[in-house]
């Protein structure tokens, strides 16, 4: 009966830690911190050469809405080298991008590099080999940029301490309850990096707007999924800071809860990858420690610790046990009922909170399966249209 107890209380800690001790402790860690997240204000004379890296497959339906987002960047043009990489693309990208390069005027110096279909690493690496700018400036095709984007992060490599500086992903509104919650992990997501930039650094960057120095970089693994993670780390074991700036802003459309649990999978089973290819995550090289175990690891292993307490409770006195198994039901009823509730429900807003959970719980389950399947199963096309205009984006 002690091994129970100790079982069932340790799964129960481990879920309230992960949800809600890291935060609190990250409140009380960054209580009365100074040092700013961000960097000097982009009205300073700080303005060195940049490399944008734009790895593209398929993208037609967002490609003439990127450029016109890149080319209205408020930064001194003849400062930037604009390289698009298309990785293998069978549609009409190229076209609608030449297109549009020969239609602008006032156009950044663009160059196009072909390769054959072999993933966003490989695509990355091509663009690496041309890349002569101080600053590379990573981001995706289908989330167009603020005008003042690049501005603010190449402010924040004004402190000589700082090596990767991440932008902010915003999720436009959601036409659904389903899309409005995930927006809402997003939201607890952002919080969390921008306490963990203050205390000293994130565990990687958003991977649509994120830069660093450029001498930092390394060539990525062919099989890598998580380029915006593995090159932000490269940086923090050399000593240099990784921050979140949230005035740097790249905007998204919401995605359905199919598309989030693909991606989520595929970044959940990155983490493996990484504690492979960079053991020192989990060592004390790693002045992080703490914040990529709490932040990444514990999320890996929450379905663990959600099927320890079901298992831990058919040995616990029978009134606890139902009061335990009668939690869990209410719980993942909610989730099930996620489906069958009408939008216009007031309920709605809890049962899909509570189903996007459990949805992403899921993902972190399936994210093991990086033992025994190709890495290159782990990505998806990306579906959808365009993110919709923004005029002149959210103060």
């Amino acid at each position: 009966m002690w091994a129970v107890w100790c079982g069932f209380l340790l799964c129960v800690v481990a879920i309230l830690y992960t949800m809600v001790g890291y935060p609190l402790w990250l409140v009380w860690r960054t209580r009365g911190v100074s040092r700013s997240a961000a960097g000097r204000s982009p009205e300073t004379a700080f303005v060195p050469s940049v490399t944008i890296l734009l790895p593209v497959f398929n993208g037609e339906p967002w490609i003439e809405q990127k450029l016109q987002s890149i080319w209205a960047l408020d930064y001194p043009h003849e400062k930037i080298q604009m390289i698009l990489i298309s990785d293998g693309s069978t549609d009409g990208t190229l076209e609608k991008a030449a297109r549009f390069r020969e239609g602008s005027p006032d156009a950044i110096e663009m160059e196009v590099i072909e390769i054959p279909h072999a993933g966003k690493p490989a695509a990355i690496n091509a663009g690496l080999l041309r890349a002569h700018g101080e600053i590379l400036f990573l981001t995706d095709v289908r989330q167009p940029l603020d005008a003042r984007s690049l501005r603010y992060l190449t402010s924040c490599f004004s402190d000589a301490a700082v090596g990767v500086a991440s932008g902010e992903l915003i999720i436009c509104p959601g036409q659904t309850q389903q899309e409005d919650s995930i927006g809402l992990y997003w939201r607890y997501e952002k919080w969390l990096r921008k306490r963990e930039s203050a205390l000293d650094s994130v565990m990687g960057a958003t991977g649509a707007i994120y830069a660093m120095r450029r001498e930092l970089a390394r060539p990525l693994p062919q099989d890598l999924l998580l380029d915006d993670v593995y090159l932000p780390l490269l940086a923090f074991f050399r000593g240099y800071r990784v921050i979140f700036d949230q005035r740097a802003i790249a905007w998204d459309k919401p995605t359905s809860l199919k598309t989030e649990f693909r991606r989520k999978v595929r970044t959940q089973a990155g983490v493996y990858q990484l504690i492979r290819y960079l053991p020192q995550l989990l060592g004390r090289e790693n002045r992080s420690r703490i914040v990529f175990l709490s932040h990444k690891v514990a999320r890996l292993l929450l379905p663990v610790w959600c099927v320890g307490v079901a298992a831990f409770s058919f040995g616990l006195p029978a009134r606890l046990a139902l009061w335990s198994f009668g939690v869990q039901a209410c719980f993942y009823g909610l989730a099930l009922a996620d489906v069958v509730v009408p939008e216009t429900f007031p309920l709605k807003r809890i049962t899909s909170t509570v189903r996007t959970f459990v949805i992403l719980m899921a993902a972190a389950a399936m994210a093991v399966s990086i033992v025994f399947r190709p890495n290159r199963s782990f990505w998806a096309p990306a579906t959808g249209t365009a993110a919709p205009p923004q005029a002149g984006g959210p103060n």
